[in-house]
């Protein structure tokens, strides 16, 4: 420990050149450690080193040098250090850790204080490290940081950058707010927990804060371009409030119209039928979303479609999230992490539906420990295990659910359906895995099986399957990126025995895979860019029929794959010209070929498509192209704060869609099927045009918000009065493609704090469809627009929750809509002996109003940290008015009359109780 012995000989001494530094030496090191290589050194030059033996580590050296001087050799081993040296006098050299001796005061060094650690002295610049200023108590406890290796300074500023994590979680913080004490300095992590930081060269203390994080401060001696990187712990104040503050004025900052957002761990407190969670059915609660009834699939987003709607689950696409007719959703409530929906300018990255996009993100798995969350119900069972598999490195979730539901329909009160069942399961494996700091991989696997009988002869099956594999690479603070390979497929069977020689075996299936690069640019915090290219191949095989048994006299018969590949190409940025004024603009090039093999019908042009207007067959050849479609898309949004609580925004955009759902059904059928646009069947296209006001009152306790909206579609898919769907292989003849129209008023306000919270959504909202065509038989109500089957001009949602204490608390929900249309049947006649059914105009008349209440009231377990387990009751009843809402209308004949009879779902209270288990 020579290196104390000598401090006070630095001080002392001004001698700093008088030794011989230019005689030349010749030596070579072959695998030893840094002290052994200064042991020689001393012994072949006389030279004397004092240094801490810790100082040298255990890195082993291998060098050789030839008639060069001992300077040279020792800048050449400490060049990848932070050593220095200084030679004290002859034959004496020490050896300092980040630290410059100088024996050379600045100019002015007495005369005032420095504000700068970079002083200014002629033909160089210096660092001075004894003398400065003098320190606080309190700044004196700060840790202290050097980044890079001390030395005379280069320049002025240097980088720093980092990331910040949970300490406990492994997991990155994001909007963490890193200041610069004293300069008007300050960075701000991104969602994936970096930041990047300009700072003087020197001394700089740095400060972070963020809610839900414990604040820390630093002292970091700025050498070079470096990196530091946060390790923070979770703050132990008012928890519950962290959840209500984190995104405070989002919705007044936010640039992209039309945007939504489900609160994953607040949808717990809304009763739902039979008590499941689920978070498409908190969806339908706010503005602009809605379903046609209720037990009815499918979602309908401002006026568009069921299949309109883009639901991915970690970018991967499910086609029927629901189970059983809709009553619960397909996606496991405890898996989920995030839940995106876009009904407004839909942002460039995403293709392929004219009305939505539900982007559903799950959780990431833990990495610390093991976690388990587990439900059981009147219906369902549910269990999801976190484990890590590398700690704090990799994790594995695993979620299952399944339904014992039988029960419920043997207790309807309707004789046809005492030897009917239902049941479903699915399940979800993710494998998330952190390679390093600048590389993650996430692998999900998903599958969903429903199994209904409503009649004894009938058996239903239908799945999904999807997969996705996601690689994100981080190549500088300023630009990373992502690679994705998906698959989905959605498939369905009918199992049919009957009482005669019939029985058969239908089977329908669609799968897509796709590949997709994603790019984000951030040029400077005021102009970010997100481009990427896409392509996706669909694979439709339009459904087979098989005879079931040696005996079934049923004919074989299938109908030829349809295969399609859509090809896309995007770009879009945010500009923030202004701290007001931001505009996200976007363009999406789709291009989209069907392929061979098959055969495609030509038609007269100007004349009905039927059996009798062929006038070409073409045979298409593995691959061939039958038709391309192609189309710009381009999407803006803007927004102007016209007060820190008060914007506005604009939006518009235009999509393309190249695949639609087959149904002459009202609502949306798990045998519904999907067709490819080809030769005869062209793309949806659809434009939105969207305005909103934003405001929050009382520090944004409340939310208010008004949008409007206008949208018009081209080629919308409809179908001929009593066509034929399932299992026809000249399925444009019963197509009609047309005009539609829709437009609205949504209005939502929130209550996000308090014992009493919640929101009230209201929209108006009209959906319009025109058939036209000079033919009659391709015409609809005189080729007029009318209501299309899911127009539903008002619709109410009230969600709350009142909080007794932080264990007890009362949930309410209360749901209206506007019946929606039918056709009814308005007269009859007789003609040759037989009875003829004349109906009204197309959707001219309607069904009763819908309106519901449900309540729930929570039963929180105790809240103390150190327990094995947290548990959660909540007890529902569904429908508290006992109200027969009418699910639809048909009519039967009775005696030479004709009937209207209503079909309900639930038209009885329906109470349940369901526990909840996390630990």
């Amino acid at each position: 420990m020579r290196f104390f012995s000598i401090i006070l000989i630095v001080f002392c001494s001004g001698v700093m050149n008088g030794q011989d530094i230019s005689k030349l030496v010749s030596i070579s090191f072959e695998n030893v450690d840094k002290k052994t290589v200064l042991s020689r050194l001393e012994n072949q030059t006389d030279v004397t080193f004092y240094y801490l033996d810790e100082w040298l580590g255990e890195e082993l050296i291998t060098k050789e040098y030839q008639n060069v001087t001992l300077k040279t050799i020792l800048d050449d081993l400490f060049s990848d250090t932070v050593l220095n040296y200084y030679f004290l006098k002859e034959k004496e050299v020490v050896l300092t850790s980040n630290i410059v001796i100088y024996d050379n005061l600045p100019d002015r060094f007495f005369g005032e204080e420095k504000d700068s650690l970079v002083v200014n002295k002629p033909k160089q610049k210096i660092a001075p490290v004894f003398y400065t200023k003098k320190k606080s108590l309190n700044e004196a406890k700060i840790s202290t940081v050097k980044i890079g290796k001390a030395s005379v300074y280069s320049k002025e500023k240097y980088e720093l950058s980092g990331y910040a994590r949970n300490f406990t979680t492994g997991k990155p913080i994001q909007n963490l707010a890193i200041l610069v004490e004293g300069k008007d300095l300050v960075a701000t992590t991104d969602k994936n927990g970096y930041y990047l930081l300009e700072l003087p060269a020197g001394e700089n203390i740095l400060s972070t804060t963020s809610l839900g994080i414990a604040d820390s401060k630093k002292r970091v001696i700025l050498y070079n371009n470096g990196t530091l990187d946060f390790d923070l712990t979770e703050s132990l104040e008012v928890l519950d409030e962290v959840l209500l503050e984190s995104n405070r004025d989002e919705n007044i900052k936010d640039v992209v119209t039309g945007k939504e957002q489900v609160d994953v761990e607040a949808s717990k407190n809304i009763p739902l039928v039979l008590g499941e969670r689920d978070v498409l059915k908190v969806a339908t609660a706010l503005p602009g979303i809605t379903t046609a009834g209720e037990g009815a699939a499918g979602l309908n987003v401002r006026g568009g479609k069921a299949d309109q709607n883009l639901t991915l689950l970690d970018d991967a696409l499910i086609y029927n999230p629901q189970h059983f007719f809709g009553l619960f959703s397909a996606l496991n409530p405890f898996t989920i992490g995030k839940v995106d929906i876009y009904k407004g300018a839909i942002p460039a990255e995403y293709g392929g539906r004219l009305s939505s996009v539900f982007d559903i993100k799950t959780k990431d798995a833990r990495t610390d420990k093991l976690g388990v969350e587990a439900s059981i119900g009147p219906v369902t069972g549910n269990v999801t295990v976190e484990t890590p598999v590398v700690k704090d490195k990799s994790g594995l979730l695993f979620g299952a659910r399944g339904a014992y539901a039988n029960w419920i329909l043997r207790s309807l009160d309707e004789e046809t359906l005492n030897n009917s069942q239902a049941s479903f399961y699915d399940a979800i494996l993710k494998y998330n895995h952190e390679i390093n700091e600048n590389n993650k991989i996430n692998a999900t696997g998903y599958y969903s099986r429903d199994d209904f009988s409503i009649t004894s002869d009938s058996i239903y099956v239908y799945s999904n399957r999807a997969f996705s594999l996601r690689w994100d690479h981080t190549f500088n603070d300023k630009h990373k990126g992502n690679v994705l390979l998906t698959n989905s497929q959605y498939k369905f069977d009918i199992n049919f025995d009957g009482d005669s020689n019939n029985d058969f075996n239908l089977g329908y299936s669609v799968e897509e895979t796709e590949v997709k690069l994603q790019m984000k640019y951030e040029l400077n915090p005021m102009y970010k860019f997100h481009y990427g290219i896409a392509n996706k191949l669909y694979q439709v095989r339009p459904g087979s029929i098989k005879p079931d048994g040696d005996g079934s006299i049923v004919t074989p018969f299938s109908i030829p794959k349809e295969k399609a590949l859509e090809s896309a190409a995007f770009i879009s940025g945010r500009f923030d010209f202004t701290p007001k004024f931001s505009v996200n603009a976007g363009v999406r090039y789709s291009l989209y070929n069907a392929l061979g093999e098959g055969t495609q019908r030509k038609y007269e042009e100007n004349r009905p498509r039927n059996e009798g207007t062929v006038t070409n067959t073409i045979q298409y050849e593995n691959n061939e192209v039958i038709e391309t479609y192609d189309g710009v898309e381009l999407r803006l949004s803007s927004r102007y704060i016209i007060k820190p609580d008060l914007s506005i925004k604009a939006g518009y955009s235009n999509t393309y869609q190249y695949i639609h759902t087959l149904s002459n059904n009202t609502t949306v059928s798990p045998i519904d099927t999907w067709k490819l646009s080809d030769l005869n069947i062209a793309p949806q296209k659809a434009q939105q045009y969207s305005f909103g006001v934003f405001k929050n009152l009382n520090e944004s306790t409340y939310e208010i918000s008004l949008e409007g909206f206008y949208k018009k579609l081209d080629n919308i898919v409809d179908f001929k009065v009593g066509s034929q769907i399932l299992l026809n292989e000249n399925i444009e003849t019963e197509v009609l493609q047309g005009e539609g129209k829709a437009y609205g008023v949504e209005f939502l306000l929130r209550k996000n704090k308090g014992k009493f919270n919640g929101w009230f959504s209201y929209t108006y909202s009209r959906s319009f469809v025109k058939l036209d065509s000079e033919f009659a038989e391709e015409r609809v109500n005189n080729g007029e627009f009318f209501p299309a089957n899911y127009d539903k001009p008002h619709d109410i949602s009230l969600v709350s929750n009142y909080k007794f204490t932080k264990r007890f608390s009362l949930s309410a929900n209360f749901v209206y809509q506007t019946g929606r249309p039918v056709t009814f049947p308005v007269g009859q006649f007789i003609l040759n002996g037989s009875e003829f059914v004349v109906f009204s105009d197309r959707n001219k008349f309607r069904i009763p109003d819908f309106y519901r209440l449900d309540l729930g009231f929570n039963i929180e377990g105790n809240h103390k940290n150190k327990k094995l387990a947290h548990s959660f009751w909540t007890i529902s009843i569904y429908n508290v008015l006992g109200r027969n809402n009418p699910f639809s209308v048909f009519f039967v004949a009775d005696d030479g009359e004709i009937r209207a009879l209503q079909s309900s779902v639930f038209s009885i209270p329906v109470p349940s109780i369901t526990y909840n288990l996390k630990f």
